[in-house]
């Protein structure tokens, strides 16, 4: 019992870190679209 908990505990954390870089991801995609649809730059 206490090992499954412990294995579970480390393993989420590249799920989590998997789940922000995506978002980041999907934000930066977003951004450059949306400058790209103005005509300006994204910097």
């Amino acid at each position: 019992m206490n090992t499954t908990l412990l294995s579970i505990y480390i393993l989420i954390w590249p799920a989590l870190a998997m789940g922000v870089l995506v978002l980041l991801c999907v934000a930066l995609v977003r951004d450059i679209l949306a400058a790209r649809r103005k005509g300006t730059d994204l910097v």
